[in-house]
């Protein structure tokens, strides 16, 4: 039979975005996470930013957290 093709999408607020060399670190570092297929980042210049993450395995928050801070932001909110 076929593999499975479903995916997750998650939510996650992070502050601290500015400009599309933010969204780019970000992007980076949770593309770099296993399963993760594609990242949409609506960019909130100065704001709360809405990353959505799409990917073929559950995140669990701590990891996106940990990417998300390595590339200098913050999740203020994460919502699956």
């Amino acid at each position: 039979m076929g593999q499975n093709t479903s995916t997750i999408k998650t939510n996650v607020s992070v502050a601290g975005m500015t400009c599309g060399h933010c969204v780019s670190s970000v992007s980076e570092e949770l593309e770099a996470l296993t399963g993760v297929e594609n990242v949409d980042v609506d960019l909130n210049s100065g704001g709360v930013s809405t990353v959505t993450i799409t990917s073929t395995k559950e995140l669990s928050p701590a990891e996106i957290g940990e990417a998300v801070a390595e590339a200098g932001y913050l999740v203020v909110a994460n919502e699956a």
